[in-house]
Parts: C-alpha cells; sequence; structure tokens
C-alpha cells in the first residue's frame, strides 16, 4: 500500500542518495530507496519538478499535453490515496464488524454447550430416576403379591379362628350339658336319698333287705359319676388347649397387621418416588424448551451473520469497483504517455 503523505524533499534525498551512490535516479530505483512507499506517478512527479528547479531542461515551455498529464498524475495520486484511505476504513470496519461477529457468537455457542451440558445431565438423571422407578415397581408388585398372600392368609387364619370359636363354643355347650346333667344327677340322687330316709323311717325293715342292692346301685353311678367328672376334666383341657390355639392365632393376626401396616409404608415411598419422577419429568420439558429458545436465538444471530456477510460483499463490489477505475486511470494516463515519448525533439 503506497505510503500517505510523500513529500517532495524525501524524493530529493532518495534521488541525491542514489546520485551519490552512482545509481540512475529512476522512478522504480526512487521508490525502492523509499522503502517501496509512496506513488510511482507522485515520484516521477517530484523527480520531474526536481529536473525543472535545477535547470535539468532545455527551456521549453511546458506544453498542455504535460500539463494535463501532470494534473491527471495529481488527481491519480489524489484519487489512489483517497481509495488507500477509504479500503484501510473499510478493512478496520470489516475486522471490527467480524470481531464483534465472533464475540456475538462465542456467547450462544457457550450458552448451548452449557444448556447441551445441563440437558444430558437432565437426561441421565432421568434414565437413574426411570430406572429406579422400574426397580421401585418390581419391589411395589412383589410387595403387593406378598400383601395378598399374607391377606390370603389373614383370611384362612380367620376361617380357622372362627372355626376354633365354634368348636370351643361346641365344646362349652358339651361342657354346660355336661354340668347340667351332673347338677340334675345329683339332685335327683339327693331327692332319692330323702325318700330312702323317708322310707327308711316308714319301712326299715323293707331297707334293710334292699340295701344291698342300693349299694350295688350306688357304686354304679359314682363310677358313672366319676367317669362324668374324668370327661368334665377332658373337657376342660381340650378348652384350654383351644384358648391358647386362640392366642397364638391372634398374635399371629397382630404380626400380619404389623406386616400390613409396613406394606402400606411401602406403597407410600412408591408414591412419593413417583411424584419425584413426574416432577422430574416436568424439569426435563422445561430444560428442552430453554434448549429450543437457544436454538431459535442461535438462528437469529445466523440471519444477523448472513446479513453482515452481505454488507462486507457489497463493500468488496464497491472496492473492486475502486481498483477498476484506479486501473482506468491508469491506463489513460499510460495512452497519453505513450504519444508523448514517440513526438521528435524539437
Amino acid at each position: 500500500m503506497a505510503r500517505i503523505g510523500l513529500y517532495k524533499s524525501d524524493v530529493k534525498k532518495a534521488r541525491d542518495s542514489l546520485t551519490a551512490q552512482g545509481i540512475n535516479p529512476s522512478v522504480d530505483a526512487v521508490r525502492v530507496a523509499l522503502g517501496n512507499t509512496g506513488s510511482k506517478t507522485t515520484i516521477h512527479k517530484y523527480l520531474k519538478e526536481l529536473d525543472e528547479d535545477g535547470g535539468g531542461t532545455d527551456g521549453r515551455k511546458t506544453s498542455i499535453s504535460e500539463a494535463l498529464q501532470d494534473l491527471v498524475a495529481r488527481l491519480a495520486s489524489q484519487l489512489q490515496d483517497e481509495a488507500n484511505l477509504r479500503i484501510d476504513a473499510i478493512q478496520a470496519q470489516s475486522a471490527e464488524k467480524d470481531r464483534l461477529h465472533a464475540e456475538a457468537m462465542s456467547a450462544p455457542q457457550r450458552e448451548i454447550e452449557v444448556l447441551r451440558a445441563q440437558l444430558q445431565q437432565a437426561e441421565t438423571a432421568a434414565h437413574q430416576e426411570a430406572a429406579t422407578h422400574g426397580r421401585t415397581r418390581e419391589t411395589l408388585q412383589s410387595e403387593t403379591i406378598a400383601r395378598h398372600t399374607a391377606e390370603q392368609q389373614v383370611a384362612d387364619l380367620k376361617e380357622r379362628l372362627a372355626e376354633n370359636d365354634a368348636h370351643r363354643q361346641s365344646i362349652e355347650e358339651k361342657h354346660k350339658h355336661a354340668r347340667e346333667a351332673l347338677e340334675h344327677y345329683r339332685q335327683s340322687v339327693k331327692e332319692q336319698r330323702d325318700q330312702d330316709q323317708r322310707r327308711h323311717e316308714q319301712q326299715i325293715q323293707q331297707l334293710q333287705a334292699e340295701i344291698r342292692q342300693l349299694q350295688q346301685s350306688l357304686v354304679v353311678k359314682q363310677d358313672e359319676v366319676t367317669r362324668l367328672n374324668q370327661e368334665g376334666a377332658r373337657l376342660v383341657a381340650d378348652l384350654s388347649h383351644a384358648q391358647k390355639s386362640l392366642y397364638e392365632q391372634q398374635s399371629h393376626g397382630r404380626q400380619l397387621a404389623q406386616k400390613l401396616e409396613a406394606l402400606q409404608a411401602i406403597e407410600l415411598r412408591c408414591k412419593t418416588a413417583e411424584a419425584q419422577l413426574e416432577a422430574k419429568d416436568a424439569h426435563i420439558k422445561e430444560l428442552t424448551s430453554q434448549a429450543a429458545g437457544a436454538a431459535k436465538q442461535a438462528e437469529e444471530f445466523a440471519k444477523r451473520i448472513h446479513g453482515l456477510e452481505l454488507t462486507l460483499a457489497a463493500a468488496q463490489a464497491r472496492l473492486e469497483a475502486q481498483q477498476a477505475m484506479s486501473e482506468q486511470l491508469r491506463a489513460f494516463m499510460g495512452h497519453q504517455e505513450a504519444p508523448e515519448a514517440k513526438e521528435p525533439a524539437p
């Protein structure tokens, strides 16, 4: 790029330095000495002015073609400088836009990465919760089966308890009947003794004759009473055994009730786990919505980037048009210099 603000004194110093070194101070040599800066047209103009100032010309008047060429050279130099300034401004503006674009794109990308990480964590947590829920469902199913089994056992035990109650009532009724029979027999024996006593008083002689027969009958009756007493003792033992069995059944029933309470607690925990799973599902839906919003924002950024790219393409097109105009001016200058070079010396 040509240096802005090339002065005639700089060209004079470069020309004098080349002349002192024994080098022909051509336009290209002077431009190299200036550090490859400056327009060749400007350098040529300054060299020509220095030659005129130093008496290097033969004193002839400047022709209209030379004045026009000098004017064109000045305009071309000024146009080149202005084009360079505009190119620098456009490049700086484009670089700033690229920087802002990169900054604008980096933030959504980071947010998208964060949201993706959060979504992945939420999906992992959801899978874990689903696995936990599945295990909980299996546990609940097994506990439900165990509860049904326990309920069936409780029903069977209740049925057996009812049968035992019926059997106990039957035994109690038998024992009651036995006591009533024994009491009736004792009452009848007492009445019989009373009658015998009265009869003994009235017919003492007849009783003495029948006393052995009565004693034998009494022995038989006493054996029957003994047998009835043994039967009553056996019934009392059966009743005690039935009461013991009833107590054991009641204790087992209480254990089953405790198991039922534990099953109810497990069922409550399962319901709590299901509620937590529903909350996790709601959280996953919210994260998915946030990811969709981030994707929409990224799409808006992409549209803005496309607009900036179109603006940059338009600026590049204008720059190419200016460069084409510069090339045309250079071609025009070359076309003007060519006839002047072929003009014979006076």
